[in-house]
């Protein structure tokens, strides 16, 4: 990147503060120079508990920003609805069988090449902060040795769901500590310096200062509002008198209910009541953090030169048809937020309403950004729909699978899921006429001709990404009784 030189002496000394600031941010951030990218990445997130995506409970004025002065996505998906999978394909752009993580706990494979190593090779600053779990077993494991392109992964840890970090001597620790001193899941005093996700936002906000006018590309990964379900105050008091809402499906007839989502016996309503004004306490503090970055990019003249993207790794669905937590097609578990700003390509108020999934980020975003990548990725190019456009011959599908003790797999598109599974009938959920997916619409004879598009676009995913799923016989058999 260019800089102009330092000339003492010149009569530029004499310009007023507030000019010399100006010119400052056009000679560090003009026309030509790159854009940085910022990625906020939750964990164990409903989409639904923000205000963008219809919540009503808890204010999210800041994440609602990106929605309104950039793209929301309607229907973006985890291409496995569990952590490891689904971060695997977001920062490789390939799908769980090529990049060998394919359920959780599983190394990335090293032949990898993900979207910062990409940006490091072109000069870009680097880094990674937060839960990585992409590097098997280690816990938390800070600072793997394997970087895949995160030059500065000081504050990446590998998994777990901490809730208290601190500095020992400038290196990362857990800070809960039960009475033997072994690191847990316990809040132990944790204040607006130590809670995770505030501790982490610090060290993101140090990032960026250090990057100083380079460009940078930092992916911020929290924990929360993954569970324990518990939070600093005074978010932890903050929705104790909310009327938590109870999903219709917590209970359902045993018809209702598909071998790859069985329901949990022991969630009852007043679980729900006791469990999610924690879970709202999280996601208000996420926002309040993320309205921190968003003011320091602001006040250092690098807010609209830098590609800021919201999601999560998956959903939690939150009482929904009797469960908690993920790992099934349904709604709350699959469908994740996705939010991009950056007003030099992306108009506000974009809204797109077609199906994309963790591998279409890498291709979208580069193309966004104006970067070039020769890597082999399994995604779409979906820029156009993020730009206001519709590009022509788009086809509205995306491809889910499951990890490999479940073995389904499901074709969505912006109205419809086909989900085909072992030891169980095709399921269609009709996400217009069935919004709480409460029913199976397979053997509505209307749904025939969509639930031909779907299989015959599951079967060609099967082949050309060969997905192991696809030769299971009676997958196969299934989605093959359904061509003409």
């Amino acid at each position: 990147m260019q800089r102009l030189p330092a000339s003492p002496g010149t009569a530029c000394l004499s310009l007023p503060a507030w000019l010399l600031a100006a010119l400052s941010i056009v000679m560090c951030h003009g026309a030509s120079s790159p854009p940085s990218l910022l990625i906020i990445q939750t964990d164990e997130h409903h989409f639904r508990t923000l205000g963008c995506y219809g919540g009503t409970i808890v204010g999210t004025p800041h994440i609602d920003r990106l929605a309104r002065e950039g793209a929301l996505c309607s229907s973006f998906y985890a291409t496995t609805p569990v952590c490891s999978p689904s971060r695997g394909a977001l920062v490789t752009g390939r799908y769980p069988q090529h990049n060998q993580v394919v359920q959780n706990n599983i190394p990335l494979s090293g032949d990898m090449v993900t979207f910062a190593e990409v940006l490091r090779r072109q000069g870009y600053r680097t880094g990674f902060i937060g839960k990585w779990h992409l590097d098997g077993e280690g816990k938390p494991q800070w600072a793997p040795e394997r970087q895949f392109g995160f030059e500065d992964n000081r504050f990446m840890f590998n998994r777990g769901h901490w809730k208290k970090f601190e500095l020992r001597e400038g290196k990362p620790r857990v800070g809960g500590r039960n009475d033997r001193g072994k690191a847990n899941y316990d809040l132990d005093g944790a204040d607006d310096l130590t809670f995770s996700t505030d501790f982490l936002v610090n060290r993101a906000m140090d990032f960026i200062e250090s990057a100083k006018a380079d460009p940078f590309c930092l992916m911020l990964s929290l924990p929360d509002p993954h569970g324990p379900n518990t939070v600093r105050a005074p978010y932890d008091s903050m929705y104790d008198d909310v009327e938590v809402p109870i999903p219709s499906t917590i209970r359902k007839p045993e018809a209702q209910i598909p071998a790859w989502a069985p329901t949990e016996a022991k969630l009852t309503v007043a679980t729900l009541r006791r469990l999610m004004p924690n879970y709202f306490g999280m996601v208000k503090c996420i926002d309040d953090n993320l309205g921190r970055l968003l003011r320091l990019l602001e006040q250092r003249g690098r807010l609209d030169q830098t590609v800021v993207v919201f999601t999560s790794d998956h959903g939690d669905l939150c009482g929904e048809h009797g469960r908690l937590n993920k790992g099934n097609p349904y709604e709350g578990s699959a469908r994740i937020p996705f939010l991009l700003r950056y007003p030099p390509e992306v108009p506000g108020r974009t809204r797109i309403d077609v199906a994309l999934s963790c591998v279409d980020f890498i291709p979208t975003v580069f193309s966004i950004m104006g970067v070039k990548d020769v890597v082999m990725r399994d995604g779409r190019d979906a820029s156009a729909w993020f730009k206001g456009q519709r590009p022509e011959a788009w086809r509205d599908m995306a491809f889910l699978r499951s990890t490999t003790g479940q073995r389904w797999l499901c074709a969505v598109s912006d109205r419809y899921k086909l989900v085909y599974a072992r030891n169980e009938v095709p399921w269609l959920m009709d996400l217009q006429e069935d919004r709480e997916e409460a029913f199976n619409h397979f053997q509505d004879k209307r749904h025939a001709t969509v639930i031909r598009q779907l299989t015959q676009g599951l079967l060609e995913y099967c082949d050309a990404q060969k997905d192991p799923y696809g030769r299971i016989p009676e997958l196969r058999r299934a989605m093959l009784d359904r061509l003409p």
